[in-house]
């Protein structure tokens, strides 16, 4: 998505990372195993190549909380969700859908 021109972009993820990660994930090294790792893809990523307008903001929290309400989901012109549990993807749909906002689905 940086490489690709995207100007606002937004992640949420509670998960840290593991050593089982390192293998398949290619933004962490064995220094970030403990780490949040939405806030480690962010600082990965703004090491790339990437226009100096872009914002990358990192959200380290459930995004079944309610500071991620619709309020929050009505400000993006699409979502794309790689969410790996059932009822958070069921959640984020209701919300893409009560904001009226395209929602790409890529679960795990």
């Amino acid at each position: 998505l940086v490489a690709c021109g995207f100007r606002d972009i937004e992640a949420i993820d509670l998960d840290t990372i593991d050593y089982s990660n390192l293998n398949r994930q290619f933004l962490f090294r064995a220094q970030h195993v403990n780490r949040s790792k939405v806030e480690v893809a962010r600082e990965t990523v703004l090491t790339f190549p990437h226009d100096a307008g872009q914002e990358i903001k990192a959200h380290h929290g459930n995004v079944k909380a309610a500071e991620f309400g619709i309020d929050y989901f009505k400000k993006f012109s699409i979502v794309l969700n790689a969410l790996d549990n059932i009822e958070a993807r069921r959640h984020v749909n209701r919300l893409c859908l009560a904001a009226n906002v395209p929602l790409v689905e890529s679960g795990t």
